[in-house]
């Protein structure tokens, strides 16, 4: 983060802006708006200057920069159209430890201008630091249309309610849910249809309404295989709303950031061979936030009801009479076979899909390898990369092809998606040799040939050499 986001109360705070021209004059546009006492040095002024001098709002100095002028104000605007007087402006701002922005010279900023989406006092800054101004200004017209203007009414009125609401619920999180009630409510309709007085009646009678015991509840949530994009919305407001993340080590860094910023997080994550928290244990904990009042957000990597123990939470639950939900998610048998341009099924190549686990529970039957092996049938492994050598072995040994197509996905779906494709015969050397790591998932069948032909998504695959083609096999 080159910058870091600040609002800044400017009202009749001391800027001073070099140059009298067009650019200058948006600049000083956008100050005077803020409230700022605005001081300009120009040989020169456009007639709006000129305006505003008569009006009082900002005071004109004819002549030319010199350190001096910067003594006594909070920031400093270069918009003169010689670059040696605005690099000596910043020059002199930085020798004092000023915020100076010199327009359209990013490297000469110390503080930037963002495009501004104003609904008074909401208000949405947008930089792209300086790289792409015409992009931030475009998604900022993208945003326009999408922010309705009771916007601010509805933030000025909830501001009125503020030390009122502060003083009938005691800590944070109870303030929070009835803020988020008011939200939901025909307060903000009232506002919507321009009747100000109603929305403020309707609100002080929902304040005054009995304060209910507040109740836990439990959101069993999949956040997908790791692309934030692949999120369902209903999972996005629920992270949104929750008191409380526990979440597992697959959940990528990128979905944890869309979590809200004051949620407690807590990781109960397990990785083959380093299970940090037993499953009663991760339990017990949804149980306890819950019976405290807590909205606990159980977030899950892929879909908690795929290999992802989300059962065996809720029927924990059940005997405490605790609310739940169970948002579903993108499996990674899904997402990751997508991203890897790999289709589970295919009309002439597979026509059907298994999913199974490289871990069962230790008193659990041994996998139906003979299931497994059928030809024409899509095989996807979860969790399968410690024990990979032993799943070659053992489906070769039950009738799979030996050469049937292979693709390893790991961390599918992100940015650093790395795809490894190859036979059945060369499973366990090939997570030797590229060093394979989890999250990865194992695809075994024909429709992995299709990948040369659909892949679309990040770097190709590290090897795609097939023994025979896909006739041979079936």
């Amino acid at each position: 983060m080159q910058y870091l986001p600040l609002f800044v109360k400017l009202t009749d705070k001391p800027v001073l802006i070099v140059g009298g021209g067009s650019v200058a004059l948006r600049k000083a546009g956008t100050l005077l708006t803020a409230g700022a006492k605005l001081t300009v040095i120009s040989p020169e002024f456009a007639a709006e200057f000129i305006e505003w001098q008569q009006q009082g709002k900002a005071e004109l100095i004819t002549g030319y920069f010199s350190p001096e002028l910067l003594d006594g104000k909070l920031l400093v605007i270069a918009a003169t159209d010689n670059d040696s007087v605005n690099a000596a402006v910043f020059a002199a701002a930085t020798a004092r430890n000023m915020l100076a922005n010199t327009v359209d010279d990013q490297p000469k900023c110390s503080f930037i201008f963002p495009s501004i989406i104003d609904r008074s006092p909401i208000i949405i800054a947008i930089s792209s630091f300086g790289t792409a101004p015409v992009l931030a200004r475009r998604l900022r017209e993208k945003l326009e249309t999408l922010l309705p203007q009771h916007l601010g009414p509805l933030a000025q009125l909830v501001g009125r309610f503020r030390d009122k609401v502060k003083a009938k619920f005691q800590g944070f999180a109870a303030r929070r849910q009835f803020w988020e009630k008011v939200f939901d409510s025909d307060v903000v309709r009232d506002l919507e249809q321009n009747l100000p007085a109603q929305a403020e009646q309707r609100l002080d009678a929902m304040l005054q309404e009995q304060v209910p015991a507040r109740q836990g509840e439990v959101w069993i949530v999949g956040a997908g295989p790791g692309d934030p994009e692949l999120l369902t919305l209903k999972a996005l407001q629920l992270m949104q709303q929750a008191d409380v993340v526990v979440y597992d080590y697959l959940v990528s860094p990128e979905i944890l950031e869309l979590v809200r910023r004051d949620a407690e997080r807590l990781c109960v994550g397990k990785k083959a061979g380093a299970h940090s928290v037993a499953q009663q244990e991760t339990n017990a904990l949804l149980i306890e936030l819950a019976l405290a009042g807590k909205k606990v957000c159980r977030l899950k990597g892929g879909d908690p009801f795929i290999f992802g123990r989300g059962g065996e939470e809720i029927e924990a639950l059940l005997p405490h009479l605790i609310p739940f939900q169970v948002v579903p998610g993108v499996t990674a048998a899904a997402g990751c076979a997508a991203y890897a341009g790999i289709p589970l099924t295919h009309r002439e190549h597979a026509q059907s899909v298994q999913f199974v686990t490289g871990h069962c529970r230790k008193d659990g039957d041994q996998p139906d390898w003979h299931s497994m092996s059928r030809s024409q049938q899509t095989l996807v492994i979860y969790m399968g990369i410690l024990k990979a050598a032993d799943i070659q072995a053992q489906l070769i040994a039950a009738g799979r092809h030996a050469n049937t197509p292979l693709a390893i996905v790991e961390n599918g779906t992100r940015r650093e998606q790395r795809l490894i494709t190859g036979t059945l015969a060369e499973l366990g050397s090939l997570v030797q040799q590229h060093q394979v790591v989890s999250p990865a998932l194992v695809i075994i069948g024909e429709v992995v040939a299709l990948q040369s032909q659909l892949h679309w998504f990040g770097q190709r695959p590290s090897a795609a050499v097939f023994a025979q083609p896909l006739t041979q096999l079936q």
